[in-house]
């Protein structure tokens, strides 16, 4: 199989020098519309599909973010690997404004969000205790630090609802209590819905801040946040350059089993399943609802 590697990521990282025959599509999902089209291309030989989370112009707030057809989106265009990019707050003193945190866990605080492709009808239960795919991180790690990032492997991540930014009560909670490392808006369920398809997810933290916990930078500022993602951007964008060159052309199958992840999970029997929803279902779990039928 050949590995097509879908990057989730801010408005400013689609300019991506190289990038052959790069074209927008626009992909229909049962689920709605996503973000935006998603540019498709090929880079050293490498496919590739990046889609801007947000939208061109930063039009969905982070509880908006049409999670679901994102997802699915990405996985009918064929997408084995899922790459997310996103600024975060950190809330570690040697997790400075500038470097990159390779994340390993989550804690989700988030609330108004559709988490699930399943549902009543048809019922599925993924394991998340080790929620992004260990190869493909390291992948991501390397690749970072070939861009010249300084690179932390492994990191808790806070999901927060958002928009607004943490108080300093929760911050403190989040930094003290919780022992989590960053603080962000969007990776969950991004995370937990890639599982459900049986898609290798890795996320990379670009942090811009401190939140609003450390004693000498206050509470966090856009202006000092936007002033940070302009480097953190060029870093992301030669984080995708040095991809082609550590990503097999041979897509084997995962070791973790991310790409197996629904293997057991579907719970409901095949005699009880809404053909409504197992008809939404054909990208996302089509691998194993084809074979039970």
């Amino acid at each position: 199989m050949e590995p097509v590697i879908g990057i989730i990521g801010g408005s400013g990282l689609y300019d991506i020098a190289g990038l052959e025959d790069a074209h927008w599509q626009q992909i229909q999902t049962p689920w709605g519309d996503p973000s935006d089209q998603i540019l498709t291309g090929t880079l050293n030989g490498l496919r590739l599909a990046f889609l801007p989370r947000h939208g061109r112009g930063h039009v969905y707030t982070p509880s908006t973010v049409p999670y679901r057809a994102n997802i699915d989106a990405l996985k009918r265009l064929g997408v084995t690997d899922i790459i997310s990019l996103s600024a975060t707050g950190s809330f570690r003193e040697d997790m400075a404004p500038g470097d990159f945190v390779v994340i390993d866990q989550y804690i989700d605080r988030t609330r108004l969000r559709e988490k699930t492709f399943f549902g009543p009808g048809c019922v599925a239960h993924v394991s998340l205790a080790h929620p992004t795919c260990p190869r493909l991180s390291e992948i991501v790690a390397q690749a970072a630090e070939t861009a010249g990032a300084r690179v932390h492997r492994g990191g808790t991540y806070l999901a927060m609802e958002g928009p607004q930014f943490s108080t300093l009560a929760e911050s403190k909670m989040y930094r003290e209590v919780w022992g989590a490392d960053v603080i962000g808006m969007t990776n969950m369920p991004e995370a937990a819905l890639a599982r459900e398809a049986e898609i290798c997810y890795a996320s990379v933290a670009m942090v811009t801040d401190y939140d609003s916990w450390h004693p000498d930078h206050g509470e966090v500022s856009i202006s000092q946040i936007i002033e940070t993602m302009g480097g953190n951007g060029e870093k992301a964008r030669g984080t995708i350059q040095a991809l082609p060159s550590l990503i097999p052309s041979t897509r084997e199958v995962c070791p973790h089993g991310c790409d197996r992840a629904l293997e057991y999970a579907i719970t409901t029997t095949p005699d009880r399943r809404d053909p409504a929803l197992v008809a939404k279902l054909d990208a996302v779990a089509g691998r194993v609802l084809g074979e039970t039928k």
